[in-house]
């Protein structure tokens, strides 16, 4: 079996690691990718894309019930679960195949199968790839990049079984529609879940560990998506935890403790377990390197480096935040270390946005308001709701709020927190002013178009400094 020889191989075709291979090709590093499953990842294909295609189904079915709103007339509205789901796994395919022509366009090698690192220095790292069980190839590279991401943690006593209890990927072909959910976590795939599943009518309920829903926002924004997803229905029970689960021939029932030794028993035709998730550092080769693992996740310096010359993490694998994005640009950052290209950065994950896709959306960039307090920072907080911009009211969509975040000194953008209607599309604009390293006044001498709903980030900033216009 002949030797493939690279000057880099990437171990995962996730967001970062075919755009990490891709950056590769472009700086003329003969490159290779190796993936055991499906190009684009748990993103592309489970997560973040075929998620948003279901999440969208329901948008549209909440306007279809609420087309009297806005003046239309409707007929009785329903939902085809099948088709559903054959939409949202037809977006993810499409998008796979797209990332194979991307590969190719750029002189990529793709290898289908499963690396393990087999030892060798710098400069001739080894990997064995197998397939099925068999040995398909040996290849060496000079860098290798592990990019082999995360899976859904399971609970012992609660793990997933496909039927009853659901893991995210369960509950994106869910073969029949339940009447009742419940789900076991609050960050941002169980919201989500737990929106799409109610929107379409189904009974949800939410058990959070923690004592507010979303408990990586902003508080003042947590409590907003509370009210909003409990005037849809949606039952939350924060403080507590699920100690089993007992699966009945048609339905679950949860032993929830609520504090203080109380207990409560809920039924649920469905369990959706989203308690986080752990990295694939299993069966990779890493025992005999110096690579270290820390807490089910790889540790690497500002630039992706491990413990050991020549091997390199980005991604899920190399831990939080846990964003597509995060792990793309983290895999361009690395392979421009590697290239040797001057005046590169590390990555300040401050400015990562992150955006929560339910009903209403969440999206927030750098410190909350309790971080920057507890930073020791003064500062100057600004809030502009959506009830006060004409574009929100015209779109129907006039609850929500903008708020900013400023260093009283120095005027500097801390944070910036979002809920409403397409504010994961407005996020960015924070994210830029923050790259920009954008104070007070560059953002006040903006001129935003009107009318949008991004007149509200400008309203917000004004309100910090007591200049708010509209409100």
């Amino acid at each position: 079996m002949a030797e493939k020889q690279f000057d880099l191989v990437v171990v995962g075709g996730g967001p970062g690691g075919y755009v990490a291979a891709i950056r590769a090709s472009q700086l003329g590093m003969k490159t290779a990718v190796i993936e055991a499953n499906h190009l684009g990842g748990i993103c592309l294909n489970w997560g973040c894309i075929p998620t948003k295609a279901l999440l969208r189904t329901s948008e549209i079915y909440h306007y279809m019930q609420n087309a009297g709103d806005y003046g239309l007339k409707v007929g009785k509205v329903s939902f085809d679960l099948k088709k559903v789901v054959e939409r949202s796994r037809g977006v993810a395919n499409q998008l796979n195949q797209g990332i194979g022509f991307l590969l190719k366009k750029n002189k990529v090698e793709v290898i289908d199968g499963w690396a393990k690192l087999a030892g060798g220095k710098a400069g001739a790292r080894k990997l064995v790839v197998e397939k099925d069980g068999n040995k398909i190839a040996d290849v060496t590279a000079k860098n290798v990049i592990l990019a082999t991401g995360a899976r859904a943690r399971d609970i012992p006593g609660m793990e997933a079984d496909g039927e009853q209890i659901w893991s995210y990927k369960d509950a994106m072909v869910p073969d029949t529609f339940p009447k009742s959910l419940l789900v076991v976590g609050s960050g941002a795939i169980g919201i989500e879940f737990a929106s799409f599943y109610r929107t379409l009518g189904a009974e949800v309920t939410v058990v959070e560990v923690l004592d507010r829903i979303l408990p990586v926002e902003d508080e003042e924004i947590s409590g907003l998506a509370a009210k909003a997803f409990e005037a849809q229905g949606m039952n939350l029970i924060t403080g507590a935890t699920v100690k089993s689960l007992y699966k009945q021939a048609d339905q679950v029932t949860a032993t929830v403790e609520t504090g203080k030794g109380k207990f409560q028993n809920l039924d649920a035709d469905r369990v959706i377990m989203a308690v986080g998730i752990v990295g694939n550092v299993e069966n990779i080769g890493l025992e005999d390197t110096k690579v270290k693992v820390d807490r089910a996740h790889i540790v690497t310096d500002e630039w992706g480096a491990t413990g050991e010359d020549g091997i390199w993490a980005i991604g899920d694998v190399a831990g939080p935040p846990w964003l597509a994005h995060k792990a793309s640009h983290e895999g361009i950052i690395t392979v421009e270390k590697i290239a040797g290209l001057e005046g590169i950065h590390p990555m300040d994950k401050s400015r990562i946005p992150g955006c929560t896709y339910c009903s209403p959306q969440v999206a927030s960039v750098g410190m909350t308001e309790a971080a920057a307090k507890e930073a020791g920072r003064k500062i100057k907080v600004g809030r502009f709701p959506f009830q006060g911009n004409g574009k929100a009211i015209a779109l129907g969509e006039p609850e929500g709020l903008v708020k900013t975040i400023f260093d009283a000194d120095t005027g500097e953008l801390l944070g910036a927190h979002m809920i409403g209607a397409e504010v994961t599309e407005l996020i960015q604009g924070y994210g830029i002013a923050k790259t920009l390293e954008t104070t007070e006044q560059e953002l006040m001498h903006m001129v935003f178009p009107h009318p949008t709903l991004s007149e509200m980030m400008h309203e917000s900033v004004l309100d910090a400094y007591g200049r708010t216009i509209h409100f």
